[in-house]
């Protein structure tokens, strides 16, 4: 079995929540409470995985319709960067910190399991896309354009509902957002997006897109899933975009109440992979941010299980390996390529400032407000 890169993983919030940040504490090769450890990784062949730098939304009535109260999203994100930057370091023979796919790919080679980081909405940016390339600097490699919350960018999907829009998909700065990930390298992740936003930054993407955790509506009718109109714009062809349904473990998004098992998981596989082809679909649990889990996959030491039953339907290895990792790896040196023929074009970076900011001048010379 090749090794596991997971899209998603909520170590650090276990880390916040459970431990008040202090990585020192964290016993990481003992089992802890949930469904991430040293051992379970390495029993579950795990070869890579993003670590989610979660922060919450914001609560509505007291963030209203403007998102003016940012900045405690940026520290609170600056926090768990630092959290899941001391866990890598306090295990060096286990994690390797990993910015590129050729990072990735050095980390397997070692037999290492490569971290990389991602980022769980863009309500994190606290309203500013100067912040998205001071965290790529800091080795942020993805964005969740929206996490449960609409947000200064872009509209939420919300969780088991769709939720009202607020823009209709993305809005006049959610576009430049996309603009300058695409400029930088930063994979556009459309988990937890509103369809009209998925489809408005697949179109407007010059890079390929992701969906790090997320499964497929047709197969469990939630919102947090994609439907097949969606799908149908990713893949190679005429009008198609590259990119990666990466799935989601979360009972909820999978099954029926008490119906999640793995089977059902491998359902979800199975009906992307019909849907936009086996190299576009890959694994992103949510394990560590999810309060249950399927049967059989109860853990990160469990997926082989998952492997092992799409074997059974006929799955073949060279299949297998793209599912668990070589199609994300794909995905990930693509959307480097894209940012490296966008910089030598000389394509300048995006400086708008969002139009509700209090802080500064309406226009460039203007008397600050």
């Amino acid at each position: 079995m090749a090794p596991v890169i997971d899209g998603h993983i909520d170590l650090p919030a276990v880390v916040r929540y459970g431990w008040r940040n202090n990585v020192s504490a964290i016993p990481l090769h003992d089992k802890m409470p949930m469904h991430v450890d040293i051992p379970r990784l390495r029993e579950g062949k795990a070869g890579g995985f993003f670590w989610s730098v979660y922060v919450p939304c914001p609560s509505a009535s007291a963030e209203g319709k403007k998102f003016l109260n940012a900045t405690w999203r940026v520290r609170d994100t600056l926090e768990q960067i630092d959290v899941a930057k001391g866990l890598i370091k306090k295990y060096p023979e286990t994690f390797q910190y990993a910015v590129s796919s050729a990072d990735v790919k050095d980390s397997i080679f070692q037999r290492k399991i490569a971290s990389l980081l991602g980022v769980e909405g863009a309500h994190q940016l606290g309203n500013s896309i100067a912040v998205l390339r001071q965290y790529y600097d800091l080795g942020v490699r993805y964005v969740t354009l929206t996490h449960v919350c609409h947000n200064a960018f872009a509209d939420s999907c919300g969780s088991l509902a769709m939720i009202p829009p607020l823009h209709l998909g993305l809005s006049p700065l959610g576009f430049k957002l996309v603009e300058e990930m695409n400029r930088i390298g930063m994979l556009v992740d459309l988990s937890h997006t509103s369809d009209m936003t998925a489809a408005q930054a697949i179109m407007h993407s010059k890079a390929p897109v992701m969906w790090s955790h997320s499964s497929a509506r047709a197969v469990h009718n939630v919102a947090r899933n994609v439907p097949d109109e969606v799908l149908t714009m990713i893949g190679t062809g005429e009008g198609q975009k590259d990119g990666i349904i990466m799935v989601n473990f979360a009972p909820a998004f999978v099954a029926p109440e008490g119906e999640a098992d793995v089977k059902r998981v491998a359902d979800h596989v199975e009906h992307i992979a019909r849907v936009v082809g086996k190299q576009h679909v890959g694994i992103g649990s949510d394990f560590d941010g999810i309060p249950d889990t399927p049967k059989n996959l109860e853990d990160v030491s469990k997926y082989p299980n998952l492997v092992a039953e799409l074997l059974r339907r006929g799955w073949d290895k060279y299949e297998l390996a793209g599912l668990t990792g070589g199609n994300f790896l794909r995905i990930f040196a693509a959307v480097e390529d894209v940012a490296q023929k966008l910089q030598s074009e000389g394509t300048l970076p995006v400086y708008d400032v969002y139009e509700e900011r209090q802080d500064m001048p309406l226009k460039p010379g203007g008397e600050a407000l």
